[in-house]
C-alpha cells in the first residue's frame, strides 16, 4: 500500500507534558483518513507538525515520500489545510478573498471560479463574506484551501459548531473532493458518527498515543455484536473450544464466541455440556461502534 502520510515515533513535549508520543500515522493514498480523540487528544498538535507549522521534539515526518524537514516547501505547494478556524477578510466578498489568496499561490484567476464551484458557492462569488453563514464561510475556507490545487488536504474539525444541514454540507464536499478530484484527505474530529459517515481509513488518538488504526471496517468488525457464554471454568472451556477449533475470546468471567449463527451456538453449548462443563448463562452483548470507540478511548485514560 501507497502511503502519502508516514509518520515515525512522532513526538512534541511541552516542558515534562506529552502532547503527542511516539505516533506512527500511515495514511494511504487516495483515501479518506479520519483522525479520531477526545478533545486534547494531541489531534491539532499532530496536525500542526505535519503542516511544518510546529517542530517536533523527536521523530520525523514523511510526506509524499519526501522528509518535511529536508523538503518543507515542496511538500506543501501540494498540500490545502484548513486548520481551527477559517481566515477571511469580512468585508471583501468571497472572490476578492480568494483574489488575494491566490496572488500569493500564483495560480491562474481561472482557479477561484474553478474552486468556488466544487464548493458550490459561485452563485455568492460577490456577495460580501460578513453576510455568510457559519456553513459557507467554513466551505469558502475549504474553497482556500483547494486553490494550490492540492495532492493532500488537511481539515482539522471542519463541522465544528455547525448546524445539521451545514455538517451535511460538509460531508458530501469532502465525499466529492476524495472521488471527482482524487485527493487523500485527513480529517480530524472528536465525533465517530462523523468519521463513520465519510472515512475509509481511521485512526484513533488518546493522550497523545495513537491506540487504534486501521480501515473503518476492521473496526465496525470489532463491533459486531458477540454471544457471552458464562461457564463454570472459563478458561479451561476456552481451551477445549480452541482445540475442537472453535473461534473465541476468553476473559476471566466470559468467553465470547464470534461467530453468532444459532446453529453454531447450540453446537457450541452442547458440545461444553457433554464434556462436563456447566453453563450458567448465555447472552447477546450488542455493541456500537461507539460503543468501541469509548470503550478505547476510556481504557487508555484510565493508565
Amino acid at each position: 500500500m501507497e502511503y502519502i502520510v508516514e509518520t515515525n515515533k512522532l513526538t512534541k513535549r511541552f516542558g515534562k507534558e506529552y502532547a503527542v508520543e511516539a505516533l506512527d500515522l500511515k495514511i494511504p493514498k487516495g483515501e479518506i483518513y479520519g483522525f479520531l480523540g477526545p478533545n486534547g487528544a494531541g489531534k491539532t498538535t499532530t496536525i500542526r507538525m505535519l503542516l511544518g507549522l510546529m517542530r517536533p521534539t523527536l521523530g520525523s515526518i514523511q510526506i509524499f515520500g519526501k522528509d518535511l524537514t529536508r523538503e518543507r516547501i515542496d511538500i506543501l505547494k501540494k498540500v490545502g489545510s484548513l486548520v481551527e478556524n477559517p481566515s477571511y477578510y469580512p468585508h471583501l466578498t468571497a472572490y476578492e478573498n480568494l483574489e488575494a489568496l491566490r496572488k500569493i499561490y500564483g495560480v491562474p484567476k481561472k482557479r477561484i471560479d474553478e474552486v468556488l464551484k466544487i464548493v458550490r458557492l459561485s452563485d455568492v462569488r460577490n456577495k460580501k463574506v460578513k453576510g455568510f453563514s457559519l456553513g459557507m464561510k467554513q466551505r469558502l475556507g475549504i474553497a482556500a484551501s483547494l486553490l494550490n490545487n492540492p495532492e493532500l488536504l488537511i481539515l482539522d474539525e471542519p463541522t465544528n459548531g455547525l448546524d445539521p444541514s451545514g455538517i451535511i454540507e460538509i460531508r458530501n464536499l469532502i465525499k466529492r473532493l476524495a472521488t471527482e478530484e482524487g485527493m487523500t484527505i485527513l480529517i480530524s474530529s472528536h465525533l465517530l458518527s462523523e468519521i463513520d459517515q465519510i472515512a475509509n481509513h481511521v485512526g484513533i488518538i488518546s493522550k497523545g498515543k495513537m491506540i487504534f488504526q486501521d480501515s473503518i471496517e476492521v473496526m465496525r468488525r470489532q463491533s459486531q455484536n458477540k454471544i457471552l457464554l458464562k461457564v463454570n471454568d472459563c478458561k479451561m472451556a476456552w481451551n477445549f473450544l480452541i482445540s475442537n477449533g472453535i473461534e473465541a475470546d476468553f476473559s476471566l468471567e466470559s468467553i465470547s464466541l464470534l461467530d453468532r449463527k444459532d446453529e453454531n451456538v447450540a453446537m457450541v453449548v452442547r458440545l461444553l455440556v457433554e464434556n462436563g462443563f456447566s453453563i450458567y448463562r448465555v447472552e447477546e452483548e450488542k455493541r456500537t461502534l461507539e460503543d468501541t470507540f469509548l470503550q478505547m478511548t476510556t481504557e487508555e485514560r484510565a493508565i
